[in-house]
């Protein structure tokens, strides 16, 4: 069974951070042609792996893009025992282990169709612009990150980009001291499965120290990804009295250079990300997940304005549609200028013949698994959107903390989940 982790950390060793496209799409078409199958790519890089004469019956859906916390990484694995994990870097089990699985099975000469998505942790790119037919009426995504959960809903989601304007240089008649105030090293963690956890949001942090030492804003940047909890962020402000940390993380120097005349943003900016309620809105206590969510998720300074992006989340459309309203008419309250992007729909929970079929054999394994949703844009809802007759099940591994330094992964969950893969395949096809 070790053939899975050694096919994982063969596609870790390929470079695949969200728009790094073509080593992958060289690696499967090599592969497609030593197992003889199709490989088929559209203009927005999505892969679709099949038999000429495929009468599948299953297709199975990973994305192959990773999150990168800094630019080109290719994640070093580290083993500790059955733990997988990285080297100062996110690892890729999300979604690199379901990618394994795949190729495993076309490996194994399974008639599936195999699709491997593009660019999913920067907006599901792929999946919202595929052009790649599949004719399977089923479909198994391997994208979720819980052993014995058979994943039936999703949250849907949509961006928020915010800028403001507002800057004017002011004589420095109050004799304000500079500082550079900066955090790192917060735990950071996905901005939908993890948004529960009370996990520290470093734009937050930052903002409640220069609002409480009644600053001025110079400068500030920070956040990694739309998706991520923010860990790293740094501010250049001036001030009468010296700030204090609001975290133990927070480094606050004081710059030694006395300015006469100051760059200050609008005050209105320090006000939103202050006030602004981050983090988790509310439950769904029928489905035991979080129902609503937003995550201040990155912010940037360049010579003219300040720009904020913002990850809201719900497992209902119409809550959707409510959060990113009273979100935009806050923002246009605090002078930003507002667009939005990226939006996916929910995926209504739906109990059908496959997904049930699909808990029978995982309990034949794993008696304690269940059917459930997740507050995460996972692409089924796309797929669902696409082909409404398709019937949809996500299953994956035990992952901890994706999108962050500590992912890791069990090589037993991987193994056991495998297992019911293949009995899925026998079942279906």
């Amino acid at each position: 069974m070790s053939q899975i982790i050694d096919i994982f950390k063969e596609i870790t060793s390929i470079p695949r951070c969200s728009k790094t496209h073509e080593p992958f799409i060289n690696y499967m078409k090599e592969l497609c042609e030593k197992l003889d199958y199709l490989c088929l790519v559209d203009e927005v890089n999505n892969i679709l792996c099949k038999k000429n004469d495929s009468k599948a019956k299953l297709a199975f859906q990973s994305h192959y893009d990773i999150v990168c916390l800094s630019d080109n990484c290719v994640p070093v694995i580290v083993q500790n025992g059955d733990i997988l994990s990285a080297k100062n870097s996110t690892l890729g089990s999300d979604n690199g282990i379901g990618c394994a699985y795949m190729i495993q099975l076309m490996h194994d000469n399974v008639d599936g169709e195999f699709l491997f998505t593009s660019d999913e942790e920067i907006g599901l790119i792929g999946a919202n612009n595929l052009d790649l037919e599949l004719n399977a009426p089923y479909m198994l995504n391997l994208d979720s990150e819980e052993e014995g959960g058979v994943c039936i809903g999703c949250a849907g989601g949509v961006d928020i980009f915010a800028s403001n304007t507002n800057k004017k240089i002011v004589p420095n008649d109050e004799n304000l001291d500079l500082y550079e105030v900066s955090i790192s090293k917060l735990q950071g963690g996905h901005s939908g499965v993890d948004i529960d956890k009370n996990i520290p949001n470093g734009i937050k942090l930052i903002a409640k120290t220069i609002k409480e030492a009644n600053a001025k804003l110079l400068d500030i940047n920070g956040g990694e990804r739309i998706n991520s909890i923010p860990v790293n962020v740094k501010a250049i402000i001036a001030s009468k009295e010296t700030p204090i940390a609001s975290h133990e993380n927070m480094v606050i120097e004081k710059i030694d250079t006395k300015s006469e005349h100051l760059n200050i943003f609008d005050d209105k900016i320090i006000d939103f990300l202050y006030n602004f309620e981050n983090g988790m809105r509310s439950m769904n206590d029928e489905l035991g997940v979080v129902q609503n969510s937003i995550n201040l998720a990155i912010i940037s300074t360049n010579p003219d304005e300040i720009k904020i992006e913002l990850s809201a989340r719900s497992m209902a459309n119409d809550e959707l549609a409510n959060i990113k309203d009273e979100t935009i008419q806050m923002l246009e309250e605090h002078n930003f200028t507002v667009t939005t992007d990226g939006k996916y729909p929910a995926w209504k929970p739906d109990i059908n013949e496959f997904t049930s079929k699909v808990l029978e054999i995982y309990k034949e394994f794993n008696s304690e698994a269940s059917l459930e949703a997740i507050h995460a844009g996972l692409e089924c809802a796309i797929f669902k959107d696409k082909y409404s007759s398709i019937k949809v099940a996500s299953i994956g591994p035990s992952i901890q903390f994706p999108h962050s330094k500590k992912e890791q992964v069990s090589i037993q969950s991987v193994e056991n989940v495998f297992k019911v893969v293949k009995k899925i395949v026998e079942e279906i096809n």
